[in-house]
């Protein structure tokens, strides 16, 4: 009989019972990946094992563990908030670094599992990418995987069951493509592929496609669903009660069934012998692939939905620009809000992150925020993903900066900004790291390349001013961003830690963020986040060209400048991109908030 724990229960205790379920299935060490069965970045409850397991609450991480040892791999984001979590809890943090050509988790499991030994993951959660790349150096070692061992369902008592929440219609005008003809794109790119199937796991792709929206994850309004898409038909699967009849009625009338959740496997398992179906190995997991009977022929490609939905059409491009003037008024009522706030009352991290929802909920179309909020004072910004709680939490008092990172979903796009401000006196140094980040995130913003060109190439334009001044970070400079979709989308990436495949090419109407910084580790963070959208930029006897259009509209924050740094070309840009701001913003703040606008948009 299998032994559950009750859930009061602490981490050695959970560690010490999955061993205990290891040793009966004869794993001698079990992965934990990040994910779900739709390789999620933010997941379910229902998938949320590696927090349960080891109380790290990074979103991206990866456990390992065997009878002698327990490690969490991740990212120099998260290396701090991982160091507190894990403390006392038996399980190390393993720190990975950027330029790694295998998962490094990898290596170590085929460097210390023995030979002839197992390591098991659920196959369910496990990207076939993954799957391959492990299989392949265990293999080396003679060493067995196996990926039919979900240990979750027998040591973790009261695992979330599926979401809830309804799925609904995204709606004219905000949706300007119908999703026939979605549906029709995409079965275009199957012909071309000859393909009779497609099989789709992503929840932003389903989303874009079917012109449908949840609440299912958070943060991303997507929904917990599968999808196979057929040469005239398409199958939904998902959850029992999420879809209404009416809303089952209008997708019928585009040849689309819902049928339930748990019989994805079964219709790929009846797939017809001897057509085609297309998958992305990176975007569906080990075990759904297992499901395609051999005799089906599979063929690999990207999905293309994630192509059309990264390029955003006239129509949504207008769409973001009205919502970027409402986010940036909800901010400009923020921080006028902020600045006559402070030192006169309390004012804390957990206050920022409340404060600024409240001004954003009340904007039109405001859905939810698109992240958790980052507010970090001094030491805390040096944090890239801190996160403020009631237990931990700084008060804004005294000198230093402050650091917001946030956005939200709108019905009409999704935002994503990053601000630094002075709190009392900022230091010398302070300044001058500021003004070295924002040199950065002009540079970038101020950038015309070749059309197609792979975006992890442009990252060294953003790093070239802090690397000038003997700095760096351990980020990437930019990730793609939905249309009332997912903050952080494919394909394209500014990063020289991503690898610069065909796929990741830059196209015209992609939404990125710009966001170098500089981190001070228990001192101080900077970041300049502003979003960009490709536009045409001509066409020469070299190619066609492209350039970003600056789309966030909040002032960037002069009283942290040493304006000896800065160029005449780039006082020019910051001085007309605040002309624009307060242009674009004026006429939708009054009062305290138009006065704050004005005064952070003087020219410099």
């Amino acid at each position: 009989m299998n032994a559950r724990l009750p859930e009061t229960s602490s981490i050695p205790e959970r560690l010490a019972t999955l061993r205990e379920a290891m040793a009966r299935e004869g794993v001698a060490a079990y992965l934990v990946p990040s994910a779900d069965p739709h390789l999620s970045e933010y997941l379910p409850g229902r998938w949320q094992g590696r927090q349960w397991l080891s109380g790290f609450t990074g979103s991206a991480g990866t456990l390992v563990v065997t009878a002698g040892f327990a490690g969490v791999w991740t990212d120099s984001r998260y290396w701090e908030q991982a160091n507190a979590q894990l403390a006392g809890t038996g399980v190390q943090l393993m720190k990975m670094t950027g330029g790694q050509q295998t998962a490094p988790h990898v290596d170590w499991l085929a460097q210390n599992v023995a030979e002839g030994g197992t390591v098991g993951v659920d196959g369910a959660v496990l990207g076939v990418a993954a799957a391959r790349a492990l299989t392949q150096a265990l293999h080396a070692r003679n060493v067995k995987l196996r990926t039919d061992v979900d240990l979750f369902e027998a040591i973790w008592p009261q695992r979330p069951s599926l979401p809830a929440a309804a799925v609904f219609e995204h709606t004219a005008p905000h949706a300007s493509v119908a999703r026939s003809e979605k549906l029709a794109q995409i079965r275009r790119a199957m012909a071309d592929k000859g393909a009779q199937w497609h099989f789709v796991s992503t929840l932003d792709d389903l989303a874009w496609l079917l012109n449908l929206r949840g609440a299912d994850v958070s943060y991303n309004p997507v929904f917990v669903a599968h999808a196979l898409i057929g040469v005239d038909n398409v199958s939904l699967f998902v959850a029992d009660g999420k879809v209404s009849p009416e809303l089952a009625a209008a997708l019928a009338r585009d040849g689309i069934s819902v049928q339930p959740y748990a019989k994805t496997a079964d219709a790929l398992a009846a797939l017809p012998a001897g057509s085609t179906l297309l998958i992305d190995p990176r975007r569906i997991t080990y075990g759904s692939l297992q499901s395609v009977p051999s005799t089906v022929k599979v063929v690999e490609a990207v999905n293309p939905s994630t192509f059309f939905k990264a390029s955003k059409t006239d129509a949504e491009a207008a769409h973001v620009r009205a919502t970027m003037e409402q986010d940036g008024a909800a901010l400009a009522e923020f921080f006028a809000w902020f600045e006559s706030a402070l030192g006169r009352e309390t004012i804390t991290e957990l206050t920022i992150d409340e404060k600024l929802t409240a001004a954003r909920t009340r904007r039109p179309g405001f859905v939810s925020l698109s992240f958790a909020t980052i507010a970090g004072f001094n030491a805390n910004g040096a944090m890239p993903h801190y996160r403020a709680t009631d237990e931990s939490h700084s008060v804004i008092e005294g000198d230093g900066l402050l650091l917001i990172d946030s956005g939200a979903q709108y019905v009409s796009g999704t935002t994503d900004i990053t601000r630094v401000v002075p709190i009392g006196t900022p230091s010398e140094a302070q300044r001058r790291d500021f003004t070295t980040v924002l040199k950065g995130t002009m540079a970038l913003s101020r950038a015309q390349f070749p059309r197609g060109i792979r975006s992890p190439m442009l990252d060294a334009i953003a790093r070239a001013p802090i690397w000038e001044a003997g700095a760096d970070y351990g980020h990437g400079t930019g990730h793609g961003v939905g249309y009332f979709l997912n903050v952080h989308e494919g394909p394209q990436v500014i990063s020289h830690y991503a690898p610069a495949e065909p796929w990741t090419a830059m196209e015209e109407g992609m939404i990125t963020s710009v966001e170098p910084g500089i981190y001070r580790p228990g001192k101080w963070g900077v970041r300049i986040e502003n979003l960009v959208l490709n536009v045409a930029a001509g066409k020469t006897e070299f190619g066609d060209f492209l350039k970003f259009e600056t789309l966030t509209l909040c002032p960037i924050d002069t009283r942290c400048l040493e304006l000896s740094l800065l160029r005449d070309d780039e006082r020019a840009w910051l001085n007309a991109y605040h002309e624009t701001v307060r242009t674009r913003l004026s006429p939708h703040v009054s009062g305290d908030a138009l006065a704050w606008l004005t005064l952070r948009t003087q020219p410099i």
